[in-house]
């Protein structure tokens, strides 16, 4: 947070707000709406992963693991050419 203050010329208090603000609207926007994203970076998208049988390591036990909603983040083109 300190080195993002210092880019924008904003006092710390205010980048950690807006980092706050940013973080709250992208659950909310990702619980509506099924996705958010952020320009050159990437977005956040709700995945329905289906039931399937799973095994425990402990006992080699076959169990099965119930169907659940997750979240992913998938990174943008931009992203990934500029970090390779």
């Amino acid at each position: 947070m300190q080195e993002l203050a210092e880019k924008t010329s904003l006092a710390k208090k205010e980048v950690v707000a807006f980092m706050e603000a940013l973080t709250d609207m992208a659950y909310t926007q990702v619980k509506k709406n099924g996705e958010f994203v952020i320009p050159g970076m990437g977005k956040l998208v709700k995945v329905h992963r289906k039931e399937r049988m799973g095994r425990n390591p402990a006992t080699g036990e076959t169990i099965k693991i119930p169907a659940k909603t997750v979240v992913k983040f998938r990174v943008a083109k931009a992203a990934k050419d500029a970090v390779l």
